[in-house]
């Protein structure tokens, strides 16, 4: 393949004025540790990386960077050294476009000069370029309204770099500038792809599951792990830690005191004293979840708000206007769509019941907590979290919450 480089783009970065440096630095970091074991270098300036190919299988490096936040968009380039009269540029546009645009095309020249020193204006290059490829490639028609391919080319400094396309990156800000977020992560849809989002705006996440066999089937924490698998590929370092909360007592206690109607109400409200809680122990600025307004009972605006008013630790929910078609599409494209809808039912969904409150208040919620200790529960909980770290390749099972799983994929 002709290619020899590819180029990343920064994404947002460049809105964060005196803090960009850091940032620009945290997403060199993360490139560096995705394509860790590959015989790839960088080249590193202001606005921009280039990843030397080497001999590297292109889609493999292309994979490793679309786990990288903070990227907006690369492309498979051509360097070529920039002499004054283009001979080498007009060559390896050629060659390009030999490569890789077969059959008949509408096509044109756009170009980008940086370096003010050429003696060329971006319209001369690109009429010269264009009048050149065209006497050597048959194929091709100019047509600059409506063009099939476009041919790319740059000049900066002493090299030029030439391109057909634009491969979108995941965008947003590189994971971890944002500071660390607590995730209830569950083993249904939305969770894992809120999780994702918030990796996305730079959010680092650790997750939360609330394991509570064998009121729930042991599959369930299984999923979690599996889906962890699955989300470290975004996160730094490929690993995720995730916080077991052995939720079983208190998790019978509701079933035993708290009216059925509100018994989803007053869980999501023990979940997130416990997961507060969390926060204060792990140094996390927020909680994550993927409630999304209208899906379920628990997550109508006034349910949201009754649940809500247990913490002051801020939670961010970044699905809360998706419906869930889009879920859907996202969860499909973190590959965790096929794990999230094994039918191995979590706390959340085991015991719905069949008429809840859709408009619960913290009046009634805090009365019905009253009928039972829940404060030594919750802070039981706390105390015998046992957490793990789950690292794309972990090969790890529930033996160490002592449990006999099986493999849900």
């Amino acid at each position: 393949m002709i290619y020899n480089k590819i180029l990343v783009r920064f994404g947002d970065l460049t809105l964060k004025g005196r803090n960009r440096k850091m940032f620009v630095s945290r997403v060199v970091n993360l490139v560096k540790e995705k394509l860790d074991g590959l015989k790839t270098t960088l080249e590193i300036t202001h606005d921009r990386i280039y990843v030397a190919i080497n001999g590297e299988d292109t889609n493999e490096i292309i994979k490793r960077l679309s786990y990288v936040s903070g990227i907006s968009s690369y492309s498979l380039v051509v360097r070529v050294n920039t002499t004054s009269d283009m001979k080498e540029i007009k060559e390896a546009a050629v060659n390009l476009i030999n490569e890789q645009i077969k059959g008949d095309v509408k096509f044109k020249v756009e170009s980008k000069r940086s370096d003010k020193t050429f003696p060329l204006t971006s319209l001369e290059i690109s009429k010269e370029i264009s009048s050149y490829v065209l006497k050597q490639c048959h194929n091709l028609h100019v047509d600059v309204h409506n063009p099939e391919e476009t041919l790319y080319i740059e000049l900066r400094n002493k090299d030029t770099y030439l391109y057909l396309k634009d491969i979108k990156g995941m965008g947003g800000f590189p994971v971890g500038v944002a500071g660390k977020g607590l995730l209830m992560l569950s083993g249904g849809i939305d969770s894992p792809v809120a999780g994702y989002l918030a990796m996305k705006q730079g959010v680092e996440i650790e997750c939360v599951h609330f394991e509570s066999t064998p009121l729930t089937s042991i599959e369930s924490a299984q999923k979690v792990i599996d889906l962890v698998k699955k989300m470290a590929k975004y996160a730094p370092k490929n690993r995720i830690k995730v916080h077991f909360v052995p939720f079983k007592e208190l998790h019978m206690a509701l079933l035993d005191n708290v009216p059925e109607s509100y018994n989803i109400t007053i869980m999501r409200r023990m979940m997130y004293r416990i997961t507060s809680k969390l926060c204060d122990k792990f140094n996390a600025l927020c909680i994550v979840n993927g409630e999304s307004v209208g899906q379920v009972a628990s997550q109508t605006l006034g349910s949201m708000n009754t649940i809500n008013s247990v913490t002051n630790v801020p939670v961010i929910r970044p699905v809360v206007t998706y419906d869930k078609n889009e879920i859907i599409k996202i969860s499909r494209m973190i590959d965790t769509y096929d794990i999230s809808i094994k039918p191995f039912e979590d706390c959340c969904t085991v015991y719905v019941p069949k008429s809840p409150a859709t408009a619960p208040t913290i009046e009634k919620s805090v009365l019905f907590e009253k009928s039972f200790d829940y404060e030594s529960l919750v802070d039981l909980a706390v105390e015998n979290v046992k957490t793990v770290t789950i690292d794309v390749n972990s090969d790890l099972d529930l033996s160490f919450l002592g449990l006999e799983v099986r493999n849900v994929l």
